[in-house]
């Protein structure tokens, strides 16, 4: 039931892992001004607006327009600089004004490598990157490679690129196809990006022909000499992906269709970064084929040791969640197929999509510090909220609509229960829902026994399950958990976990459905003690036997106590065990 993600980071890290050095990175303006640094065309229009200032001209609402009629041609960055400064000393402090960073730039992490910079940086660093291509004069890459000890081979203008090491031999090759800001030669203006030098456009044939192309923060308009390089390209031996931030450009969207591209949505220092951690992750998990819920597993494990990921681990089981939800708003919305699926089918097909974050949820559970519970319940909520928006269908359909919210419970609640983590489970079972209206405790509403109970016999449906008195505890106890137990369980048996975990949710039903202390004892005067016990513990004698000994330890009782359990009273929960020991019969 295993699904890979198609999330175009993770089959970019994939390509990228088994591809070593194939791919290469295309970043434009956009990636430079999310540090602060202005295009070419906007400093050379401040440019114009200093010179136009300097000869007296008034404030112009268009002075692009005001200089091609006092000049009768498109202003030029190398004429205007040579016009406004008459030394190569004032000329680089204009420069300088525009692309280094003051104290109050960096005070406030402007003009210096971005995470974008960096983690690109960091791809070079581990072999996954060979090449960098930029249309940005700054030298923010240059910074974020030296910062880690790469020194690159920089390819500017003619002179450099003849005497350039060549680009098979060069571990991290970056060419500057407009130039660098400290030589006047950079190109801006729509006549310079007309075409570039042959021995460039050789070069730019050999990248786009060779290598898989990462493209960031260029809308493919105002290079016609790079438009046309990639028009021309002959052939597709590795993928393409685009990054787009916000609406893609016409002409960045034929080129996407020429090349077959992938697009991807997002910001290029949140793209980077995924892409990199993730690499990395593949690097440290030392699989050959890690698949994609895989991958996530190893980078909640990664996130949860350090605390300065709690942010990605947050994104992590965001977008997990988001990707069940769209599934299922898909589904739902689609309302219930003509002729009917079983309810086998339905209940799989739940189980097949949830399963990426359920088992997300059995790591949490287990070596979470506390503060992913937040995330945990707003997936648990979310889901829930959007099965509650879809009413209707047969019985067996609205009987499986809960289903997906259930099982990411149960795969934080086994986690936890694994890791003895009372606290954070007595949270999780006292959580509010609202259900029709009125709030339950999901610990209520949606422990195995009760989801249960809403359709008995479509759950009897289920493989092996036809004889059974619990037949979902039972799936999950002999079909879920083993699928996941080696994510979270260790050497712990799964039926020790499942049933401590089923008395957590029963002690929580019986606290909603306000029984005392008192009315246990005249239960157990009675004999009608058993009406109390729902769940798969009800019938299995070896089960109750064991839990009811390990509840009258210290060990097992006494944090259950100070978690909240049975209301916080020994007496209670010896009343309790007192039940489950000799009055099942």
């Amino acid at each position: 039931m295993t699904m890979i993600s198609g999330d175009p980071t993770t089959q970019l890290a994939f390509s990228m892992s088994e591809n070593q050095g194939v791919y290469a990175v295309l970043l434009g303006s956009g990636v430079s001004r999310a540090a602060g640094i202005p295009t070419g065309w906007e400093i050379t229009m401040e440019l114009v607006r200093r010179l136009g200032r300097a000869s007296g001209a008034k404030e112009q609402t268009d002075w692009l327009a005001w200089y091609v009629q006092q000049t009768g041609h498109h202003p030029s960055y190398s004429a205007l600089l040579e016009a406004l400064a008459t030394t190569q000393t004032e000329r680089r402090s204009i420069i300088q004004g525009f692309l280094e960073p003051s104290e109050q730039d960096l005070e406030n992490g402007l003009k210096i490598p971005t995470a974008a910079h960096r983690a690109v940086a960091d791809m070079v660093k581990a072999g996954h990157i060979r090449v960098i291509v930029t249309t940005n004069f700054d030298r923010l890459m240059e910074s974020a490679l030296r910062d880690l000890g790469i020194e690159p081979t920089v390819v500017s203008n003619l002179d450099s690129l003849l005497g350039a090491e060549p680009l098979t031999h060069s571990p991290c090759y970056l060419l500057k196809i407009h130039g660098d800001y400290k030589d006047a030669r950079i190109l801006n203006t729509d006549l310079e990006l007309g075409d570039y030098p042959p021995q460039f456009n050789a070069l730019l044939d050999r990248i786009i022909d060779e290598f898989g192309l990462v493209i960031a923060g260029w809308s493919g308009e105002w290079d016609h000499a790079l438009r046309a390089a990639f028009v021309r390209a002959p052939s597709r031996r590795y993928p393409t992906v685009w990054l787009s931030h916000g609406h893609m450009s016409t002409c960045a969207q034929e080129l996407v269709s020429h090349r077959r591209a992938m697009v991807a949505n997002g910001d290029a220092d949140t793209f980077f970064t995924q892409l990199q951690i993730k690499l990395d992750t593949i690097h440290q998990s030392k699989k050959s084929n890690p698949v994609g819920i895989e991958l996530t597993l190893a980078m909640a494990k990664r996130f949860m040791a350090k605390t300065e990921y709690r942010i990605q681990l947050d994104d992590l089981v965001s977008t997990e969640t988001r990707r069940v939800l769209d599934h299922l708003t898909a589904v739902f919305a689609a309302g219930e197929p003509n002729p009917p699926l079983a309810f086998t089918e339905l209940a799989q097909a739940r189980e097949a999509a949830t399963e990426p974050l359920a088992r997300l949820g059995t790591i949490l559970g287990r070596w979470g510090s506390g503060d992913e519970i937040d995330s945990i319940l707003e997936a648990i909520k979310s889901l829930y909220f959007l099965a509650q928006h879809y009413r209707g269908g047969s019985f067996y359909w609205q009987g499986v609509m809960s289903y997906p919210a259930a099982l990411v419970f149960y795969g934080y609640g086994l986690g936890l229960t694994r890791a003895g983590r009372w606290d954070g489970l007595y949270k999780l079972l006292n959580t509010p829902l609202v259900h029709d209206g009125y709030a339950e405790r999901i610990g209520a509403i949606l422990a195995p026994f009760f989801i249960e109970s809403d359709c008995s016999k479509g759950w009897e449906e289920l493989p092996g399950q036809s004889e059974c008195n619990t037949p979902l505890c039972s799936r999950v106890l002999e079909v879920l958990m083993p699928q996941w137990a080696a994510d979270f369980a260790g050497v712990r048996e799964s039926q020790a976990i499942y049933d401590y975990f089923e008395i957590a949710c029963l002690l929580t039903h019986i606290s909603v459905a306000e029984v005392s202390r008192a009315e246990m004892k005249e239960r157990l005067k009675t004999g009608n003690f058993h009406y109390l016990v729902s769940g798969r513990i009800k019938w299995n004698e070896q089960s109750r036997k064991r839990i009811a000994t390990g509840l009258s330890l210290e060990e097992y009782g006494a944090p259950l106590l100070r978690a909240g359990f049975a209301q916080g009273d020994k007496e209670y929960l010896d009343t309790f065990i007192e039940g489950l020991q000799h009055h099942m019969g």
